[in-house]
């Protein structure tokens, strides 16, 4: 066990002490936390932080599936291994109405509430592409909620039709859209970005893309990707920044981000994993729930916290509630981009609504299903109550019908 100076001791208890009266912190308290806070003193900082601003002992899930409608893509992240480059038939893929009709509406079947939509830069799709996309699928599917786009997506799709984000927003907002995911964004420090995004959208545009949103009333997450050599000082100033930019959306709009998720990057088969320094990227479970404390703490602002079961693993995942997260994320029924790095999601890729309850009561906590809004549309405080859900066998037979498509009407 590590001993640090009693002086230093002292300055965290009294941060801790802050926490638990209700109070922010500041840069430099929270870096201190983070570098010097034992772990089992932040869990319970973070759990109070957690009851201050989502009290009770629910916690949340949604049911929904994560579409992409293509994976060609000219970023050239250093830490993706979904992306085809253009030109690249082999691999490249844009998804027809038909394939992604079918997803949806299997979707629904298996109870989703919600898709998760999104894709690579490609430029071969023209603006209209995506209008018409959010139109058709809010058309044909009027009660699936439509989440798509990350702002890196706004910025490149709103370049190649010559709008302005507020153009762009608006537009796909009048045909369906209801918000944006927080995809894109790594480590929102352009000291980072620049190394292992360099294409892809800064910190600065990352932000005011996701200002617009907050103008026009969409709703927003923010995502965290920790494990790029970065330094401590790095996540602190995504987390101070993140958190000044939602103080601002809320002051000026009434409205911002209503969830946070974090998770280690994957890197397997990427150019990151391929690299000299490979070893030194990612990070172990006591970090992602070190970090998952320090931001429930510090992000005071920010009503939800979020458990990244996929890439961290179920009884991670079941930690992480004990460590700040009030919501366990999504059932998932589809994921590629992560999974594709190798996260856990690749050998288990869906968690039924069954297991996700036990996963939930085991770490001592109440199911309750949401939406994308974070309203709940049912608690399950009793095992009895999950009669009502889709059987095993109803999933099995419900998945088996991937691929036949007979029942999806294309409306154009």
């Amino acid at each position: 066990m590590t001993t640090i100076d009693p002086a230093i001791q002292a300055q965290v208890d009294q941060i801790l002490a802050k926490v638990h009266e209700g109070g922010r912190i500041n840069y430099d308290e929270g870096l201190l936390l983070y570098q010097h806070a034992d772990l089992l003193d932040l869990a319970d900082a973070a759990n109070a932080r957690r009851q201050q601003l989502v009290p009770g002992d629910r916690v949340t899930y949604l049911i929904d599936r994560n579409i992409n409608y293509t994976n060609v893509c000219v970023t050239d992240c250093q830490f993706c291994n979904f992306y085809a480059l253009p030109g690249d038939n082999e691999k490249g893929y844009v998804n027809s109405k038909l394939i992604l009709g079918a997803k949806i509406k299997e979707a629904l079947e298996l109870g989703a509430t919600r898709i998760l939509m999104q894709g690579g830069h490609n430029p071969d799709l023209p603006y209209e592409y995506y209008i018409d996309l959010v139109d058709w699928i809010h058309r044909t599917f009027p009660t699936i909620e439509i989440n798509a786009f990350s702002p890196s997506e706004i910025q490149y799709m709103s370049e190649i039709g010559g709008k302005t984000w507020m153009e762009t927003l608006s537009d796909l907002k009048a045909v369906g859209l209801m918000g944006l995911p927080g995809g894109g964004g790594e480590i929102l420090d352009d000291e980072i970005r620049k190394r292992v995004t360099p294409k892809k959208i800064m910190t600065d545009d990352w932000f005011g893309v996701m200002k617009v949103a907050h103008e026009l009333g969409l709703i927003t997450t923010t995502t965290m990707v920790i494990g790029f050599r970065e330094k401590l000082e790095n996540r602190m100033n995504h987390l101070q920044r993140l958190r000044d930019e939602q103080d601002d959306s809320l002051k000026r709009f009434g409205n911002g981000f209503n969830a946070f998720i974090s998770w280690t990057v994957q890197i397997e088969g990427t150019p990151l994993g391929r690299s000299r320094f490979a070893d030194e990227y990612g990070g172990t479970s006591t970090e992602y729930l070190r970090h998952t404390a320090i931001s429930r703490i510090f992000l005071d602002n920010i009503p939800h916290i979020s458990a990244s079961w996929p890439t961290q693993g179920a009884k991670v995942g079941q930690m992480s509630l004990h460590f700040g997260a009030d919501d366990f994320g999504s059932t998932m029924i589809e994921e590629n981009v992560v999974s594709s790095a190798g996260a856990i999601t690749k050998a288990s890729p869906l968690m039924l609504p069954h297991e996700m309850h036990r996963q939930i009561r085991e770490a001592g906590f109440t199911p309750a299903q949401r939406n994308t809004n974070y309203d709940i549309l049912k608690v399950f405080d009793q095992p009895e109550a999950d009669a009502e859900l889709k059987t095993i066998q109803e999933i099995e037979q419900a998945a088996s019908k991937q691929g036949n498509w007979a029942g999806v009407t294309l409306i154009e």
